[in-house]
């Protein structure tokens, strides 16, 4: 198979790019210099050229090019033009989208009929972006992701916010949505042939923050100061039986 990978060099992107090139696919990048994401003759010329037989949309606006209002632009626009583009020339459009679509004032667990509360900023964007991609593309795959688990700073991911920090406050009441990026890369290459849905992808089934840092911060050496607090409260879990991922004492065992 033939997939077109939107994102490609972020962290969600690299690990999707290395699980589908062992598993046999060709593995295109969407290049956003020779194909803006504010063409739209551009885009479909190129995706009738390579003749995907899926494109995974994970880009967002992480770097601004100049373009005029480029979140909105890239987070929203772009993901309804692609959604429908892909639904006129029958390729499978899998788009990921954000537990942040949920405030920190909203009640979880979260399944896939918790209603979203998110107005303003990137979790309203992507919220957005969802009913979009709805409207223009009925076979659409969505899946919501967590805060992703990497194996080394450098990336957007958990592991990059812990080396980072001097002193890690850890709150032992915040359960978050959270997935190893390997475990992610399996799911979503799996959501290929689920039936066109929103799927929520979550790995953490009972752990808190200060919990899942700590077995994080043994893993890798011991060398980062965690503090317990309970200061941020919000169980920010999400629930979907018909997709499943390992959960996180499988490549976290002082969890178990």
């Amino acid at each position: 198979m033939k997939a077109i990978i939107t994102g490609m060099n972020g962290a969600v992107g690299t690990a999707l790019k290395t699980r589908l090139l062992a598993e046999g696919y060709t593995v295109i990048g969407w290049d956003r210099t020779a194909v803006p994401p504010n063409n739209h003759h551009a885009a479909k010329t190129f995706l009738q050229t390579t003749q995907p037989d899926v494109l995974f949309h994970l880009a967002i606006a992480s770097q601004s090019t100049g373009l005029e209002n480029e979140g909105w632009q890239i987070n929203v626009e772009w993901s309804g033009q692609l959604a429908q583009l892909c639904y006129e020339q029958n390729i499978r459009f899998v788009f990921t989208s954000s537990v942040m679509v949920f405030t920190d004032d909203a009640i979880g667990p979260f399944t896939p009929d918790s209603a979203p509360d998110a107005q303003e900023g990137y979790g309203y964007d992507k919220l957005v972006a969802e009913h979009q991609v709805r409207a223009a593309n009925p076979e659409a795959i969505i899946a919501r992701l967590g805060w992703q688990i990497g194996d080394a700073p450098g990336s957007n991911n958990m592991i990059d916010f812990l080396a980072q920090q001097e002193v890690v406050r850890a709150s032992e009441k915040w359960l978050p949505a959270c997935s190893f990026l390997v475990d992610t890369a399996v799911a979503l290459q799996s959501l290929i042939h689920a039936t066109p849905d929103l799927y929520l992808l979550d790995s953490n089934t009972r752990w808190n923050f200060y919990e899942i840092a700590t077995a994080l911060n043994q893993l890798h050496g011991n060398s980062w100061r965690i503090e317990k607090t309970a200061d941020f409260i919000y169980d920010q879990r999400m629930r979907d039986d018909r997709i499943h991922l390992p959960s996180l004492d499988k490549r976290l065992p002082t969890l178990a």
